[in-house]
């Protein structure tokens, strides 16, 4: 199965006049949307750190990791904090735990998770400061998920095929199933998308991710 996506994606390079357009374009909906989103969101965020540094005092309200972007090129992700301040020290006594499949950790009762953290990530509000990366060119609105070094690290060629576009905020996984899929239907869902990629298809996403988010049944 896996062989299907591959020459297709290698040969949708930025020399196709259509590829262009849909960057420009792309951008322009990235930059607006961002933009709109931070100074709208601005009264939640206020919020939202208040109740993490209620719960939490001693840890910060913003929580950040590297992540690797396109062309594998790292930078440093945002989200709201939801975890206790040394989650990252408590990993590796974890990581036997894990409930999906491939290069991902995914833990539905994470003892490291706080009570607010249940909430933002239910409601995947933890994810709305990197609407910070989309306004900086490092993610963009609609594309795969971002992984992490270790995971890129487990990569097969074919796997870093999902690295050749910009990481998104949602993407074709986050409103096909989530973590209910597995990391190789993950894969093949990016790259449908790589493959597929528009302005329409975009938005079309968007639009099925919030009403993914009403549910939200299968987040964490």
């Amino acid at each position: 199965m896996q062989p299907q996506y591959r020459d297709e994606v290698v040969l949708n390079t930025p020399n196709d006049y259509r590829y262009f357009l849909n960057s420009v374009f792309k951008r322009a909906i990235d930059i607006t949307g961002s933009l709109v989103g931070l100074i709208l969101l601005s009264p939640l965020f206020v919020m939202i750190a208040i109740l993490i540094k209620l719960e939490d005092p001693k840890g910060s309200v913003l929580f950040y990791q590297t992540r690797i972007g396109k062309n594998e090129k790292p930078f440093r992700m945002y989200k709201f904090r939801s975890m206790v301040s040394n989650a990252e020290e408590k990993l590796k006594d974890l990581l036997a735990q894990n409930e999906i499949e491939g290069a991902m950790f995914k833990m539905k009762n994470d003892p490291r998770i706080t009570k607010i953290g249940k909430f933002i990530r239910k409601t995947s509000i933890d994810e709305l400061p990197q609407l910070i990366n989309v306004l900086r060119g490092e993610m963009s609105l609609v594309g795969p998920r971002p992984p992490l070094v270790r995971e890129v690290a487990e990569y097969t060629d074919y796997d870093k095929l999902r690295l050749t576009v910009k990481p998104g905020c949602t993407g074709l996984w986050q409103v096909s199933g989530r973590n209910e899929l597995s990391f190789k239907e993950m894969v093949e869902l990016d790259l449908r998308y790589i493959q597929n990629r528009s302005v329409v298809f975009d938005l079309k996403i968007i639009f099925k991710t919030f009403k993914v988010l009403l549910g939200a049944k299968d987040a964490f």
